[in-house]
């Protein structure tokens, strides 16, 4: 793998109870959702588990995802290909921190960042949706 060895963890505070961030983190069809900019592989289960594998498509940089833990407040992926690493998302009341560490060419934590703060968006949305 060509790229520079980055890691990078961030934690924000949200309005939004753990059970909507697990469903906002491990049921594809909500992934997809607030991660518009990644196209995930078709033919995904209802919720991940390890095991679970998908690409993720971002413009013409593929990256691998395997599901190796998923726990009622965590879930971690093993990345290849656009990034060989790993990116782990840890939740509870009110917080979403996520994890993430590999070597790639892609900056990886101008994505995350990008990633964190749509999370916010569509988890925002979600409670002013519930709150109507």
């Amino acid at each position: 793998m060509f790229g520079t060895f980055q890691q990078s963890s961030l934690r924000i505070e949200v309005e939004a109870s753990q059970e909507t961030l697990r469903n906002g983190l491990t049921h594809p069809r909500e992934l997809q959702k607030w991660l518009w900019f990644e196209r995930l592989s078709a033919g995904l289960p209802d919720t991940l588990q390890p095991g679970v594998k998908f690409t993720g498509q971002i413009g013409a940089i593929a990256i691998q995802h395997q599901v190796e833990l998923a726990e009622p407040n965590r879930i971690r992926f093993l990345l290849s290909q656009g990034i060989d690493g790993f990116h782990e998302w840890a939740w509870g009341d009110g917080w979403v921190q996520s994890r993430i560490e590999g070597i790639s060419l892609l900056p990886i934590n101008l994505g995350q960042t990008i990633s964190l703060l749509s999370l916010k968006q569509y988890l925002a949305s979600q409670t002013s949706r519930t709150d109507a």
